[in-house]
């Protein structure tokens, strides 16, 4: 489901509050209000020192905040010396989905709370009153314990959202005919969801030709549970496992991906597999099994609303980075001079940014933009230039130490090596690799599809 915001997230905020309160925090807590603005998917919390950090691909530091403050360079320096972090799951969460976007406010909320509380006083791991401490290492155990509460198969979030779906659900109108034209193209359509059965069961089952329920992703994805069907009148599980085949109009809990291959006879490279979570649905599916991934991101809406509105500064920045290059122009290893760039900032590529690009095939805001497309359309990205391509000045003449270490082969390299060969007495089969004609790498092609020389690709 695609669920409605903020209106979704403050539906959970407020009753991670509700039960943060009942584990015995103060009521106070519940004068917090949820604001969408605040969190974004991505960040880290460091439990050690209550902080949310925004790090980029290589575990350095963008942006630090402790509560509701965003501190400074030498306010960070106290608590990580070299602005960088490794993962360290005993230390660290990482939030990578929409789910968890409620519970980084409600940390940052708790944490601001007792920083600046008159009655409490700040350690290096946490706050204390009197007798009472509280590290940030246990406040994060408690909001942990509210979320498994709030989001049990039988919490209140789920309750809560049946109740009123027109308020939390987005409904796709035209979800229907897009999950048709895949069967009609030939394709299998199966939904693996980790929801019960009660909170899925609508007639869209006819929609689909395989339907899982429960599945407990990521673990789906490695040893997995007990395959079993689901009596579609009840909700109830039937004893045992399920060993048959998978059939369609048939609802099944639990199993694993193996299970579920080995069942409906796919095969990797032949799966395109839809999902919201980086790391329960998309890496996972990646690099466990191969699977073609499409990474849902509703944010892309805002974030490409943004952009068009704040084009000017997109562009300054660009601007800014030409004024660095011209610069640093003229300098080399000799010049003692330092230019002045403290003026000239740069946003960084986030650590969420770069596990979208590596483990995603595809990824979109929505869907339903698959609508627009022919089901037969091969999708490319741009050519992406490593950075020491992107400054190459292709009107400038090469360094006199680069030139040599070029090679160029052409025809008549390649007859001059077909000559040599055959005055050759050699009984080595080949002596070169041959020159190939075109393009060595093509796209993947059906298993069924007829065998003819691929073509060239520009």
């Amino acid at each position: 489901s695609v669920y409605k915001s903020p209106e979704y997230e403050t539906l959970g905020f407020d009753l991670l509050k509700n039960k943060m309160v009942d584990i015995g925090y103060p009521a106070a807590i519940k004068d917090f209000v949820y604001d969408p603005n605040f969190p974004i998917r991505g960040v880290w919390f460091d439990s050690h020192y209550g902080n949310i950090l925004k790090v980029d691909a290589f575990g350095n530091i963008l942006v630090c905040v402790h509560g509701f403050q965003f501190m400074r360079a030498n306010e960070m320096h106290s608590f990580y010396p070299n602005k960088f972090v490794q993962k360290d799951a005993s230390r660290f969460r990482i939030f990578n989905t929409l789910y968890d976007l409620p519970v980084i406010y409600l940390l940052a909320c708790i944490v601001d709370f007792f920083s600046n509380h008159p009655d409490y006083t700040r350690t290096d791991r946490g706050v204390k009153s009197g007798d009472i401490l509280m590290t940030y290492q246990s406040i994060f155990q408690d909001v942990q314990t509210a979320c498994e509460y709030v989001h049990d198969k039988d919490g209140p979030l789920k309750s809560e959202t049946v109740k009123d779906l027109e308020k939390y659900v987005i409904k796709e109108e035209k979800l229907g005919l897009l999950l048709d034209r895949m069967r009609s193209h030939g394709g299998k359509v199966f939904l693996a969801t980790n929801s019960g059965y009660r909170y899925t069961n609508r007639e869209w089952t006819s929609y689909f030709d395989y339907i899982i329920v429960d599945s407990r992703k990521p673990l789906f994805f490695g040893e997995g549970t007990i395959l079993r069907q689901v009596d579609r009148e009840t909700g109830s599980l039937h004893i045992g496992s399920h060993t048959g085949p998978i059939q369609t109009g048939k609802i099944y809990s639990g199993g694993s991906v193996d299970v579920f291959a080995e069942m409906t006879g796919s095969f990797k490279k032949e799966v395109l597999y839809f999902g919201d979570h980086i790391f329960g649905d998309i890496l996972k599916s990646k690099k466990g099994h191969g699977w073609k991934t499409f990474l849902v991101v509703p944010e892309m809406s805002q974030e490409l609303m943004v952009w068009t509105k704040k084009k000017d500064l997109f562009e300054k920045l660009e601007d800014l980075e030409a004024e660095i290059g011209e610069m640093y122009r003229n300098l080399d290893s000799s010049s003692e001079s330092k230019p002045d760039i403290s003026h000239i900032q740069n946003a960084m590529k986030s650590s969420f940014a770069s596990q979208v690009m590596r483990y995603a095939d595809l990824y979109a805001a929505s869907v339903m933009n698959l609508l627009h497309y022919p089901l037969s359309y091969a999708f490319r990205a741009p050519s992406m230039l490593m950075p020491h391509e992107s400054t190459v000045d292709h009107m400038a003449d090469l360094p006199l130490e680069v030139a040599p270490m070029l090679r160029e082969v052409d025809g008549s390299t390649e007859d001059r090596r077909k000559n040599r060969m055959a005055r050759s007495d050699s009984i080595v089969p080949n002596l070169y690799a041959p020159v190939p004609r075109q393009f060595t790498q093509v796209q993947e092609e059906d298993e069924n599809s007829t065998e003819s020389e691929p073509e060239s690709q520009n």
